[in-house]
């Protein structure tokens, strides 16, 4: 009779010994910028390296007619584009992701600071909605902010890079501009500290007629 007790604690003892084998063996999360809930929150560690941007998000020059001076920047919004007028009525257009609903703004704004590989500190309000994010994280592939950033005045909002390029032309973060870490590189060659920012509203529609691109 006393075998069979001690074959039950022998049971549980190996399941446990499974149970912890399998915790330790598991990927750590990194978390994807702003999810919308904790149930979005990102689990990969690098960008998939097979992943393949959308055609119309890929980075291009078009016509672009604006009267905003070349080198503005001009973030579309609803459509979730980034213009860099180049001038001549062109533009390098990019596919951003932008903010979720309830998240979006708009406004003029400049670029006060450009930083290669950031750190990532969360805002005080993202952690109070939020506080399972981590409160610092060290620059680099598996950073949330991407490969560069461009700070826009003296507010919480960036223009920086991703680790979940996947999230390119949908509305997902708390209010920040993402590219692809290749775009965001590029576009940060081509600003300096100063730059002129317009973000268009949710409201802003754009004839498609007006923007082609150029081949």
């Amino acid at each position: 009779m006393s075998r069979f007790p001690a074959l039950r604690a022998f049971a549980l003892a190996a399941f446990a010994g499974a149970a912890l084998t399998a915790t330790a063996s598991a990927s750590p999360l990194v978390l994807g910028y702003a999810p919308q809930d904790q149930r979005s929150v990102e689990t990969m560690t690098e960008p998939d390296a097979g992943f393949q941007q959308v055609a119309r998000f890929k980075r291009q020059i078009v016509s672009y007619y604006t009267t905003e001076a070349p080198g503005t920047i001009i973030i579309d919004t609803p459509n979730t584009y980034l213009y860099f007028v180049l001038g001549n009525g062109r533009a390098m257009r990019y596919g951003i992701g932008v903010g979720r609903d309830g998240f979006t703004w708009s406004g003029t704004q400049t670029i006060t600071k450009k930083a290669e590989w950031p750190d990532w500190f969360p805002p005080a309000e993202m952690i109070a909605r939020q506080p399972y994010l981590p409160r610092f994280m060290a620059g680099g592939p598996s950073n949330p902010l991407g490969a560069r950033a461009m700070y826009l005045g003296g507010t919480v909002y960036r223009i920086h890079g991703t680790n979940a390029p996947t999230t390119i032309g949908q509305h997902v973060s708390s209010g920040c501009i993402r590219l692809v870490n290749e775009d965001v590189m590029d576009l940060y060659s081509r600003v300096n500290v100063g730059t002129k920012v317009v973000v268009l509203p949710m409201t802003a529609r754009y004839n498609p007629g007006r923007v082609s691109a150029i081949h």
